[in-house]
């Protein structure tokens, strides 16, 4: 009796061993690039689609920076040991795109698991920068922002500025009564090449490229020695003599010359918005809207985006690509995207995002934080304002970064130095296009 007794004891155990295998979730893997507090809300928003099913389980996994989590992605493919989902900045486009066999294109993942999808329900200022020449939607966009202008309220009141300049002649005349008031810098600025050339071209309606901004195909060739881009390089240059304009370096790094109220102006992410309301302990801030040339006819046009997008990798199976699915159709949901545009300052990638949002009191409670809103949708974009899709596009910024600095320093003009990174960048280019 014993021993039939520990058979039936066995076979139980065995039974619900088994039953344990086959009601396992699911792994999706989920490789991003957000860290400290975003990176804590990508964890919570993983929990959160966890606890709504319990068919798969999303691990999010931090990879550091975008450039890493994007090298990290491709050395993991080519190792045959990639995950579900990576984070790609947008300069990454061109060339995931160009990634034939390994993108799993957002639009047919969709179709496939057969999940509700709608293109138009999305943000076309945001969209289109993911769409192939069909409209398709290659990836998931997840953390879209634009670059806007902070100003420091209070020692605006201090110096007698009335409101936040809207052109950059009000920008100099707000800069030089600051100083005057005993503050040492007028405006800093970070991720120069994003906000100063790929923005600055977009929002005063200029190609950054031919080819539509390689948009129209990887024949183009760069156009940012325009005499528009000098005048306005030349212009900051200019500034950085008498600190009107103080350059910070190529990320965020000059975040703290406005927190520490050395300057009274900060352009950079709209994203960085939940940054600077933590770190403006001693003065009260403003967002206003990026400043144009008022001498251009086209300005201002619209901005455009910064951020990342989500690109599925092919090689797992079917069965946990259906929980991707479901993840992005989590994801998309007015209410997880109302909450992650307001916690972190990125856009709302729906319309019903933005709907909710308003009407839940957070823009007149928060005021600012829908300029990057307006930018965005305040004109249709034109082939010069769509964005821009370059191969190698990752390094191409760091060319433009190394000319601008030489531009700052004063060891070139603005002419010598935009003329240069047009030289250098269409040597990638030409590089790219013939590997692809």
């Amino acid at each position: 009796m014993k021993l039939k007794t520990l058979v039936t004891a066995i076979g139980a155990a065995i039974a619900l061993s088994s039953a344990g295998l086959v009601q396992a979730a699911s792994e999706i893997q989920w490789w991003h690039a957000m860290g400290g507090k975003l990176g804590e809300k990508v964890v919570e928003i993983a929990d959160g689609f966890n606890a709504s099913q319990s068919d798969y389980k999303l691990m999010p996994v931090y990879k550091g920076n975008y450039t890493e989590t994007m090298t990290a992605a491709i050395a993991a493919f080519r190792a045959r040991q990639q995950p579900h989902i990576v984070q790609v900045f947008e300069v990454g486009t061109a060339s995931m795109m160009a990634a034939k066999g390994a993108i799993y294109p957002v639009y047919q993942l969709m179709t496939d698991a057969g999940e509700a999808f709608d293109p138009a329900d999305y943000m076309a200022s945001v969209t289109g920068y993911y769409t192939d020449t069909d409209g398709n939607m290659l990836s998931m966009p997840f953390n879209s922002s634009t670059p806007v202008l902070y100003y420091n309220r209070t020692a605006f009141e201090k110096a007698g500025i009335a409101e936040a300049p809207k052109t950059w002649p009000e920008v100099e005349a707000a800069a030089m009564k600051a100083q005057a008031a005993g503050y040492p810098c007028g405006f800093t600025t970070g991720w120069q090449s994003w906000v100063q050339i790929e923005n600055f071209s977009a929002w005063h309606d200029q190609p950054i490229g031919t080819r539509a901004n390689g948009f129209a195909g990887l024949d183009t060739e760069f156009v940012i020695n325009s005499p528009v881009h000098v005048k306005h390089i030349g212009q900051l240059a200019e500034w950085q003599k008498s600190k009107i304009f103080d350059y910070g370096g190529r990320r965020s790094d000059s975040a703290p010359k406005f927190y520490g109220q050395e300057c009274v102006m900060y352009m950079n992410s709209s994203a960085s918005y939940a940054g600077v309301k933590a770190n403006a302990k001693d003065f009260e801030f403003g967002v206003s809207a990026l400043p144009y040339w008022p001498d251009i006819d086209s300005a201002p046009q619209n901005t455009i985006i910064g951020g990342a997008t989500l690109w599925v990798l092919q090689g797992h199976d079917a069965e946990e690509y259906k929980g991707v699915a479901q993840f992005f159709s989590y994801l998309s949901s007015a209410e997880v995207q109302a909450d992650w545009h307001q916690f972190t300052g990125y856009l709302p990638i729906t319309t019903a995002a933005y709907e909710l949002t308003k009407s839940q009191g957070f823009y007149d409670a928060n005021p600012g934080t829908d300029v990057a809103i307006m930018q965005m949708t305040g004109k249709a974009p034109t082939q010069n304002s769509k964005g821009l899709r370059f191969g190698s596009f990752v390094q191409i910024r760091d060319i433009i970064n190394e000319e601008l600095e030489s531009i700052w320093a004063g060891d070139k003009s603005a002419q010598e130095g935009l003329d240069a990174a047009v030289a250098r960048g269409n040597e990638l280019l030409r590089k790219f296009e013939a590997a692809n």
